[in-house]
């Protein structure tokens, strides 16, 4: 694996308020096998979902999450 390839960190732009105040959240990405990891940035005005995944592309997540009722885009 190439250090310098970060394609695998995925990052989006979401209304995220609090994972405490969601655990239906934790639960659909902790329970999610294509999601090695993931952190909610609460300080950043954008809310940043960072993801770690070396199979889901943003596509998928962004379906994932907006199907569910959250507000959810790639941050390019």
């Amino acid at each position: 694996m190439d250090p310098e390839n970060f394609n695998h960190i995925l990052l989006f732009k979401t209304n995220i308020t609090s994972e405490m105040a969601n655990p239906s959240l934790c639960s659909l990405l902790n329970n999610n096998p294509g999601i090695n990891s993931w952190t909610v940035d609460h300080e950043d005005i954008d809310r940043v979902l960072r993801i770690v995944s070396y199979t889901l592309s943003h596509a998928e997540i962004i379906h994932l999450l907006t199907s569910h009722g959250y507000e959810c885009c790639e941050l390019t």
